[in-house]
């Protein structure tokens, strides 16, 4: 009997929402959301911190589909990243694990209780302290956070409120700081281009 030759099909598009575990060239971290910009691009938003400009985007469950992303713009004062995807390989979602984002609001305040979605820890939740730093663009929450966390989307029930960047002191123990998303989509606003006009999907 003669042998089939078998057809190579290309990858399935990657899952992706807000608390997926993604890759920045060699580092690993979360996306904040997804959704379009005002040019009707597919984009995203991680940590500035992990990776450069021009990174490449993998997405941590979906290793087959490769490439599926670039960080476009990076402001490492604020420490966020947009990221532009190729819409034909990446399947935007609103719920990943336990957390859902419906729409963007302004910073949680004590002693509202916020979450966060993160590759590494999943879901974890806790008081808001506000914002003792006195940074005017970043809220502190007693969320559990440890490395490959950041990005992870900060919820207020299902209203997205500000990204993971990082922690005090101690992983997990230490409160964690997060940058508001309204200062974030008002700066990527001001700046213009890729990202301006941002809505979660």
């Amino acid at each position: 009997m003669a042998g089939q030759i078998g057809t190579a099909n290309a990858a399935d598009p990657a899952v992706l929402g807000g608390g997926s575990g993604i890759g920045v060239n060699d580092a690993t971290c979360t996306l904040t959301t997804i959704g379009h910009d005002s040019g009707g691009r597919l984009v995203g938003l991680t940590a500035g911190h992990c990776g450069p400009l021009g990174a490449d985007i993998t997405a941590e469950a979906n290793r087959g589909a490769g490439v599926v992303g670039k960080v476009a713009v990076l402001n490492e004062n604020m420490d966020y990243a947009v990221i532009t995807f190729d819409p034909n390989m990446v399947v935007p979602v609103n719920r990943v694990g336990n957390t859902t984002i419906t729409g963007i609001g302004g910073p949680a305040q004590f002693p509202a209780i916020a979450c966060k979605e993160g590759r590494t820890t999943g879901q974890t939740c806790g008081i808001t302290w506000g914002d003792p730093l006195q940074s005017k663009i970043a809220t502190v929450t007693q969320i559990c956070v440890i490395s490959g966390d950041s990005g992870g989307p900060v919820v207020v029930g299902t209203t997205l409120v500000g990204m993971v960047n990082g922690y005090i002191y101690v992983p997990c123990i230490g409160p964690e700081v997060g940058m508001n998303m309204t200062d974030i989509l008002g700066d990527i606003d001001a700046r213009g281009g890729v990202g301006a006009g941002f809505r979660p999907i």
